[in-house]
This record gives structure tokens, C-alpha cells and sequence, in this order.
């Protein structure tokens, strides 16, 4: 007879798989949280993404709340950055990016509206700063090193704070009462903005204060010259005292005819201001074609729409009072060349926008201190001169300028002075790898396009200095915001937890995402084909 054995095999629980039973999963799904392009493209360093997704959900005070975390003045930078996140944005890949500069500007002008106030700062460390400048960089830096618990002053040359946001951005597109309050409610947080007070000798302020550490944030409000033979000099002026000049009331007589020499964004705000004080003829020369200029698109559009004429490829050689010889240029190689063909052209003044430097004259006295030919200010990593304890950003240092980069600086500044208050080192958070167009999944998509900005009217916008471009509606906000991606980072929208054939996708709850049941899960992958944003990822499997 057959001997009968029992069977070693354990039977399997049919009822669970809380045993691993199942298919061999080769791969399993993690969640993970990526760099949205927008986030990554932000000088002031913003969350754009995480506010966007609050101002979706309604949440708006949060959504600031968040947003001034890392810029505390959303309400002029949603007037007058240049939103190099839109430009990054992945939105572009499918119809236009989100109107992130738009929602910006809500949140901020709701918060003027609705009175809402920084948190207050309760601790102190006992640690004094000096900040020379109350510009975008300087506001900033005083901004976050209140918040860490130091004590600020801040010495301003200029009657009035704001620097070259006052007076370098005209108001019509920047009103005073939004940049004032915005200023204002830094101040409340218990910073002193010392004004019409110039430092002549930055080791002698910093010992006569008993200051702890200075950062330098002056502004580049100095007008480049050239070089241009003319009879009559009475009649040139350059583009930043001419603006300084109107913005304080003091506007000089340019005449019927005005000519603008220059390419850049202060050309085109010089020649749109020229229109405004009555001037009939408002002419840019510049010695490149459009695909060259410095000036944004949008801003060469505006001075155009306003009637404001550009002769491109002229570069001006002469001047017999109001006869201006030009030559025509063209380009070879990316460069102008003269072609020796002459013209002339009628103004009665001209307008030199040829760029802008800094005055740092005073940082020469000071021992060691380390200048570029310019004048720019040479710093280290930190952010610190070659003199200790002496830190400098913004339009001083070498590299790109703009109000944004400016307000980075003073964030990253007031990191890197309070490591140094405290005799440690700061060292920058790593950053997620940035999530392409490319992982997403833009099937999963709502079709929106985007919420356009009301303008004013063109006959009533060259008569005067109101402000020309309106703001969005808290419900025109809220779908614009709707329009993100939320490229690499989990909203909840639910497609992985109703997808998943074997139930293994766990939902934690409203703000609380999910996790993954790994005793469940198969590796199929469908949660990460159904997720639009890019925040699951396959891993092989361990064994």
C-alpha cells in the first residue's frame, strides 16, 4: 500500500492578503513631492505653488499668510515683477500659464483691504542690524531679520522709502498708497527707517551704532552717460533723474518733441512718461532690433500702444540743438554694426537710458572692502563683503536686477546674517528635483483659459498717472488659480484612491493625502497613471 504523507505546505488565508500572498510585485508606487517649475523660477523664493492651491480652495488669509512667509510685499509684486514663473510655468505646454502675478496681486490688495497685519514678533535676541537702503533688497532683509528677533534700522538717503520702487517705477504702474502701505506695515513689525540719511563711512555707523552686522541694499539710481557731440547740453537729461525729478514734482520742460535713447525698460517708462507731461512726439532710439532689446515684450507693446514711436538699429551720433544725426546700424552676429548711412530726426530734449550704476563710493573707506571696476560690492556665498560682519545685496553686487532678485537677497541675507549672529553656518535646504512637462499626465486637465486683467481705456491712460491695469475678482482669482497643475506635488484629487483595482490606497483625510497599503498593493502602476501632477513614482522593489 501507498504510504500517505501530511502536507508541509501551509495552507494560504484566503481571506487577507495581509501575508504577501498575490503576484510578485517587482515595483512598488511611493509618493513623493517634487519642484514645481514656478517654485523653482521665483528669485523671492515663493511657494507659489502651495498659495495657489490655498486661494483654490478659499482658504485666502492662509493662502497670504503663506505667500508673505517669504515676500512681504505681494501686492507690489504683483504690479511690477516680471514673472519668471509664468515663463517656467508647464501650463504653457498645453495653452498659457497661470496668471500667477495676478493672483499675487489679489491676495495682496486683499490684505491692504481687509487690514491684515503681519503676526506680531514676540522674542529678542538682543542683536542689532543696520540696513543701509529702504529698497526692495533692504525692506526684506529687515523684514526677515525682525521676524528671527533682531533689531533693525534702516538709514535711507532718500526723503521717502521704497527706493527705486518710488522712484524708478512710475506710478501707473505702481500707486503710491499701495507701495506706502506695504512699507507701512513692515514698519509696524517695530523697524525704524531712518530718511535723509546717507552714510558717508559704513565702519564709523556701524561702531557709532553698536551695530552687530550691516547689509548694504542701495539701489542703482545713477544714470549711465555717453559720450555725444551737441551743441546745446541743456536739452539731454538722463532717464532716472528725469523720472526722480517728476515722481518728487519737480518735472522738467522736455518740450513738444522728446527722443529716448536707450533699449531697456526705462526707456520705454521714460518715453511713456514723456506722453503724460504733455509731450505730442514720444521717439526711442536704440542700436538693436526688437529681438534684442533688453525691455520686456510686454513693455515695448504698452509704449507702442500709447503711441510711442521706436526707431530700432539708429544709434545717435551727433546733436546740433534740436537736430539729432543718427546712423543706421545692423546686426551680424548678435551685434550692431554702423552701416554709414545717415538720417536725421527733430526732438527738443533727449532722454539717456543707457543703464543704470550704484553709488558706492562711501564702501572705499572702508579697509579691505573688495569692488569691481563698476562698483559693485564682491561678496562671498554668505553673502558677506570681504569685510566682516558687513553683508550686501541687490542691484550692489554683481549679476541681474530687478525688484524681486532685490527682495531675494535681503531673505537669503537675513538667513545668512543670523547664522552669523549666532557663530553658526547656514546652510541652504536642498531642493526636489524639478518636475517636467513631461511626467505629467495633462489628459487630466481642466480646459481654462486665462483670466485676463482689465485695462484702462488708451485716451484715458496717456492723460495721467492712474494706474493702468486693474485686478482679478476673489472668484476670477480663485479660477485662475484653479488653472495649476500642481505640478509634482499631491491635491487630493482622489484618482489614485478610485483607480486602485485592489484597494490598497489609503485616505487619510482632507489636507492628510494618502498612503499605500504595500500588503495590498500589486505594482501595477495604475495609481501612478492616473495621478495628473507627477506625485507618485515607481521604485523597483527590494528584495
Amino acid at each position: 500500500m501507498p504510504q500517505h504523507f501530511n502536507d508541509l505546505t501551509t495552507r494560504p488565508d484566503l481571506q487577507s492578503h495581509a501575508d504577501g500572498t498575490g503576484p510578485l510585485r517587482k515595483q512598488r508606487p511611493v509618493y513623493l513631492d517634487m519642484l514645481p517649475p514656478c517654485n523653482n523660477a521665483c528669485p523671492a523664493g515663493e511657494n507659489i505653488q502651495a498659495w495657489l492651491s490655498l486661494v483654490t480652495a478659499g482658504k485666502l488669509r492662509e493662502a497670504w499668510l503663506k505667500l508673505v512667509e517669504e515676500n512681504p510685499m505681494p501686492a507690489i509684486h504683483g504690479r511690477v515683477c516680471y514673472h519668471p514663473c509664468e515663463s517656467n510655468c508647464n501650463r504653457n505646454f498645453v495653452d498659457s500659464s497661470v496668471s500667477i502675478h495676478a493672483v499675487e496681486r489679489f491676495l495682496g490688495d486683499l490684505a491692504i483691504s481687509e487690514g491684515w497685519e503681519f503676526e506680531p514678533i514676540s522674542r529678542s535676541t538682543g542683536k542689532r542690524i543696520l540696513i543701509v537702503g529702504a529698497g526692495p533688497g533692504g525692506l526684506s532683509a529687515a523684514y526677515h531679520l525682525r521676524r528671527l528677533g533682531h533689531e533693525v534700522e534702516i538709514f535711507e538717503a532718500g526723503p521717502l522709502p521704497g527706493g527705486m520702487m518710488h522712484f524708478g517705477i512710475p506710478a501707473y504702474r505702481l500707486p503710491r498708497n499701495i507701495l506706502m502701505t506695504e512699507i507701512g506695515r513692515i514698519e509696524k513689525m517695530g523697524i525704524h527707517i531712518r530718511l535723509n540719511r546717507k552714510v558717508e563711512d559704513i565702519v564709523a555707523e556701524k561702531e557709532r551704532g553698536k551695530f552687530d552686522a550691516v547689509f548694504i541694499a542701495i539701489g542703482a539710481g545713477i544714470g549711465k552717460k555717453t559720450d555725444i557731440p551737441a551743441r546745446d547740453a541743456s536739452q539731454i537729461l538722463d532717464a532716472v533723474s528725469f523720472i526722480r525729478d517728476v515722481e518728487l514734482g519737480r518735472a522738467p520742460k522736455i518740450g513738444r518733441r522728446v527722443a529716448v535713447y536707450g533699449g531697456g525698460n526705462t526707456a520705454m517708462d521714460a518715453a511713456r512718461i514723456a506722453k503724460r507731461l504733455g509731450a505730442e512726439e514720444a521717439l526711442i532710439v536704440y542700436r538693436r532690433d526688437r529681438e534684442h532689446m533688453p525691455a520686456h515684450d510686454f513693455e515695448a507693446d504698452e509704449a507702442l500702444s500709447e503711441g510711442v514711436k521706436i526707431h530700432w538699429l539708429r544709434t545717435i551720433k551727433d546733436i546740433d540743438q534740436q537736430s539729432f544725426t543718427v546712423e543706421v546700424m545692423r546686426i551680424e552676429n548678435g551685434k550692431p554694426v554702423p552701416t554709414g548711412e545717415l538720417e536725421t530726426l527733430e526732438a527738443d530734449s533727449l532722454i539717456l537710458a543707457l543703464g543704470q550704476d550704484t553709488d558706492t563710493g562711501f564702501l572705499k573707506k572702508a579697509p579691505g572692502m573688495a569692488l569691481k571696476e563698476d562698483g559693485t560690492v564682491l561678496v562671498g556665498p554668505n553673502m558677506m563683503t570681504s569685510c566682516e560682519g558687513i553683508f550686501a545685496g541687490g542691484d550692489v553686487v554683481p549679476g541681474e536686477r530687478s525688484v524681486t532678485i532685490a527682495v531675494g537677497h535681503g531673505k537669503k541675507a537675513a538667513r545668512f546674517i543670523h547664522a552669523f549672529l549666532q557663530n553658526a553656518t547656514y546652510h541652504k535646504p536642498e531642493k526636489n528635483p524639478i518636475v517636467g512637462f513631461e511626467r505629467l499626465h495633462v489628459w487630466y486637465r481642466t480646459e481654462a483659459p486665462v483670466q485676463a486683467q482689465p485695462h484702462l481705456a488708451l485716451e484715458a491712460a496717456v492723460k495721467n498717472f492712474t494706474e493702468i491695469v486693474g485686478g482679478l475678482s476673489e472668484k476670477e482669482a480663485r479660477n485662475e488659480a484653479g488653472r495649476c497643475f500642481s505640478c509634482g506635488n499631491c491635491f487630493e484629487c482622489d484618482g489614485c484612491f478610485g483607480a486602485c483595482p485592489e484597494d490598497a490606497v489609503i485616505k487619510l483625510g482632507p489636507g492628510q493625502r494618502y498612503l499605500f497599503n504595500y500588503d495590498l498593493c500589486t505594482g501595477c502602476a495604475v495609481c501612478y497613471e492616473q495621478c495628473p501632477c507627477h506625485a507618485i513614482e515607481m521604485t523597483p522593489e527590494i528584495i
